[in-house]
């Protein structure tokens, strides 16, 4: 327990530029109360008393902000940054090192059955605002831009970005460090996409205005 507790704060030290000191971090931050309630929560959860569970994570919801069902599966080093308005379902499964911003769902579609929810894998980043609806897999070292809604799989070393969200490599290169990676400046290939076809268009109207002299 004081090691996973000890990971946590170093996490929350290294991603987020505002935290101070660990007392502050475990004592003030609706991420880590989150987390602790939930931890609670799943052990009942996993025992056979889900009432039990649904009543702690209930109350830590009222109190953070931060909504995780019991039954959902976390890794460690969760980083939850602000935290306000997040969702995580029932059958959601997050691995290691996955920082979330505020407003983030990991929801389903309404019209899946037994797995509902993402399977998001280690070292991913997911933007504030961003929804990820439906059973499929994130993969590891990927992000997701702030507002994108993603209804499909996202390979592993890409971005989403969009609404619905589309892939992208994020040049050839490999994501190392979630922490590292601005949440906001992504490419967004439908507009570089326009910008190529716009391009041509001009390319060709000037050739036409060549031939005819003008």
């Amino acid at each position: 327990m004081f090691e996973k507790t000890r990971e946590t704060i170093e996490a929350y030290k290294a991603r987020d530029p505002a935290a101070r000191s660990a007392f502050e971090i475990l004592m003030l931050y609706p991420g880590p109360r989150a987390e602790r309630a939930y931890r609670r929560a799943h052990w009942w959860w996993v025992h056979g008393h889900p009432t039990i569970a649904r009543m702690i994570s209930e109350r830590a919801k009222r109190r953070t902000g931060i909504e995780i069902h019991p039954g959902a599966t976390i890794g460690r080093r969760l980083v939850i940054d602000h935290g306000t308005g997040i969702v995580i379902g029932e059958t959601a499964e997050l691995g290691d090192d996955v920082l979330l911003y505020q407003g983030v769902t990991l929801g389903g579609t309404g019209k899946d059955h037994g797995k509902r929810h993402p399977t998001v894998g280690n070292n991913v980043l997911i933007g504030a605002g961003a929804k990820l609806l439906g059973p499929f897999t994130v993969g590891d070292n990927a992000r997701i831009a702030a507002g994108a809604v993603v209804l499909s799989a996202v390979p592993p070393d890409s971005t989403a970005v969009g609404v619905p969200a589309r892939v992208v490599r994020i040049a050839g290169e490999r994501v190392n460090y979630a922490g590292e990676i601005d949440q906001i400046s992504v490419t967004d290939p439908v507009k570089a996409e326009l910008c190529a076809l716009r391009a041509r268009v001009d390319e060709l109207s000037q050739q036409i205005k060549t031939q005819k002299g003008e």
